[in-house]
């Protein structure tokens, strides 16, 4: 679904842990593009209907990619950096088997 584009700059790897699994990113990537490329999709479900939603405009205008952050809840995954060992939660109904 989404990759990483061909070419750039190679970084260093970032461990991450999203709802108990590992995902290894690059240094310097949004926490929404590490989960999008680990294909951590959908990040949370809509308050109203339950259904599941994403990133849509990566710039942090739209609140789709909201998840909670080393315990820190509402957190937009576009504007949140990954350092290691973050710990990121989504809401319990997005989560896959949820």
């Amino acid at each position: 679904m989404f990759r990483r584009l061909a070419g750039a700059k190679a970084r260093a790897e970032v461990v991450i842990d999203v709802d108990g699994e590992r995902v290894v990113a690059r240094e310097g990537d949004t926490l929404a593009a590490a989960m999008l490329v680990a294909g951590c999709v959908p990040f949370r479900a809509s308050e109203r209907s339950g259904a599941p939603r994403a990133p849509l405009c990566m710039i942090g205008a739209c609140f789709e990619c909201r998840v909670e952050v080393d315990g820190a809840g509402s957190r937009r995954a576009c504007q949140v950096v990954v350092v290691p060992g973050m710990r990121v939660r989504r809401s319990r109904a997005a989560r896959p088997g949820a």
